[in-house]
């Protein structure tokens, strides 16, 4: 994938409901999607309060997000609370359906079919409740309307399968511009070794591109 960072000499389109949404066009975005019922509410709520809390201490609302802040500041901000969100990802919680093969099989179809034609994948992985993905938006093409699409598709089908509706996503992705060559780097490791670090031996699916089922090193020898 043709790497394209965030350019702070270009304006930005900011937006955001619970979380920060910072948008350039054509540029490289690390995107997490999880299930609805991937982390429970009370869990969700002590994040959500730890985290005001934090930012308040600060002179900041949390609203805004730490992008206010100092360089070190921000990284501590990383390290307590974005961290600490994926590993409750990782925890397991909800009915982990993307963890059922016919059903990543579904989204996996859908992010590889706009590959090269809406967008660019660099690496992937299907986890059990959520996704990560690398992907830089085509000329043309927006990141919100590329993310809804593989939510929308793919929770269409899989009610479908299951005789059901109701909400499958969470409504709101988190999605980051990368910065440099060395965060994508860093994004691109995350990705390749979040199945290890989750405990999982099967019930994903990695891949870089529209090439599956790779294994790490695979992933990281790009």
């Amino acid at each position: 994938m043709a790497f394209t960072p965030y350019d702070p000499s270009h304006p930005v389109d900011r937006h955001r409901l619970h979380l920060p949404h910072w948008r350039q066009d054509q540029r490289t975005y690390f995107v997490t999607s999880r299930q609805a019922d991937s982390i429970p509410d009370t869990v969700r709520e002590e994040w959500f309060s730890r985290r005001s809390a934090w930012l308040a201490q600060r002179g900041i609302s949390p609203e805004h997000g730490p992008d206010q802040l100092p360089e070190d500041e921000r990284n501590d901000y990383h390290r307590r609370f974005t961290a600490r969100f994926h590993e409750l990802l990782d925890a397991g919680y909800g009915e982990c359906l993307l963890g059922r093969q016919e059903f990543a099989r579904i989204l996996i179809d859908l992010l590889i079919e706009g590959h090269d034609a809406r967008y660019h994948l660099d690496a992937w992985v299907m986890m059990p409740n959520h996704f990560h993905v690398l992907v830089e938006p085509l000329e043309g093409q927006s990141l919100g309307g590329i993310v809804k699409g593989w939510k929308g598709a793919s929770a269409r089908f899989i009610h479908r399968s299951l005789g059901r509706s109701g909400s499958f996503w969470q409504a709101e992705a988190f999605d980051h511009i990368v910065r440099s060559e060395k965060q994508l780097l860093h994004f691109r490791r995350y990705i390749a070794e979040n199945p290890m670090k989750a405990g999982l031996r099967d019930g994903f699916v990695l891949g870089l591109g529209n090439r599956m089922d790779l294994s790490p090193d695979e992933v990281l020898e790009r």
